[in-house]
């Protein structure tokens, strides 16, 4: 166990951030909706703009589910002990590194090796 990190503050930013993603599921969900396309009730631009506004939506839904799975993973790297390790090369993350964002899974050397491929 690491101890140039504060596990526990981190394991409840997290636990707080996967709450604050599903209470605003809902909101996402309803954003995404099928768009009304009744030529009689609403103009061409402005179905286009919620035709947009849908697309938004599904895309900051995917962000958003992609974000609850990488938390998840991060919860369950702490209940294993492997917490705080790159999952490439198995070096430790740097602690700010971690306080940014607590379910980084690369040190900084990994992640710009990745960004250069």
């Amino acid at each position: 166990m690491r101890d140039d990190i504060d596990i526990e503050a981190l394991r409840q930013r997290l636990l707080d951030r996967a709450r604050e993603l599903e209470a605003m599921a809902e909101t996402r969900r309803q954003a995404g909706r099928t768009v009304e396309l009744d030529q009689s009730r609403t103009g061409r631009l402005s179905r286009m703009d919620a035709m947009q506004a849908q697309a938004m939506a599904h895309a900051g839904e995917a962000r958003a589910q992609d974000e609850y799975r990488r938390i998840q993973a991060a919860l369950k790297r702490i209940d294993s002990g492997d917490y705080g390790d790159c999952l490439d090369c198995g070096d430790p993350i740097g602690a700010g590194r971690l306080n940014f964002d607590p379910a980084i899974t690369l040190c900084l050397a990994c992640a710009e090796q990745r960004e250069q491929r």
